[in-house]
């Protein structure tokens, strides 16, 4: 994989504009990765939406069964699906962020795929679309490694 979709620049941008994160494969199980991250996230002031076919409510946040149900706009959709699946959610995310219309200048779009989470054609998709890509990336890490305000 590239480091193309690992631009310092966007990560920085997608931690610190961002407001709300749709975490797809969010369940209530505090022993995943998704759990973790959302928590974190959510301690940085980040609103979440637990995505999850359950429709579980998380960390206090009422859970939706798909992207499509999301109430809302959200900023960033975290693809917490293996990358099998990854694809399929990078084409939902797509969707949701074109039925917004055309990006303003100060609006943050982006999927982020983390550690382990690789599909490269998904992230070129996402990327044709105008819309920013992280993959194979910690969130957490990635906010120590750029010493963001917490």
């Amino acid at each position: 994989m590239s480091d193309s979709y690992a631009d310092e620049a966007v990560i920085r941008r997608v931690l610190l504009d961002s407001r709300t994160w749709a975490f797809v494969g969010l369940r209530d199980n505090p022993g995943r990765t998704a759990y973790d991250m959302a928590g974190v996230l959510r301690s940085r002031g980040k609103t979440i939406v637990p995505v999850h076919p359950a429709a579980e409510t998380v960390l206090g946040e009422p859970g939706v069964p798909s992207l499509a149900g999301v109430p809302g706009r959200v900023d960033v959709v975290g693809v917490y699906r293996r990358a099998e699946h990854a694809g399929a959610v990078a084409d939902e995310a797509i969707t949701l962020f074109a039925a917004y219309g055309p990006r303003r200048d100060d609006e943050v779009r982006a999927v982020w795929f983390p550690l382990d989470v690789v599909d490269e054609a998904a992230a070129r998709r996402v990327r044709d679309a105008g819309i920013d890509v992280v993959m194979d990336r910690c969130p957490a890490i990635e906010w120590a490694r750029l010493r963001l305000p917490r």
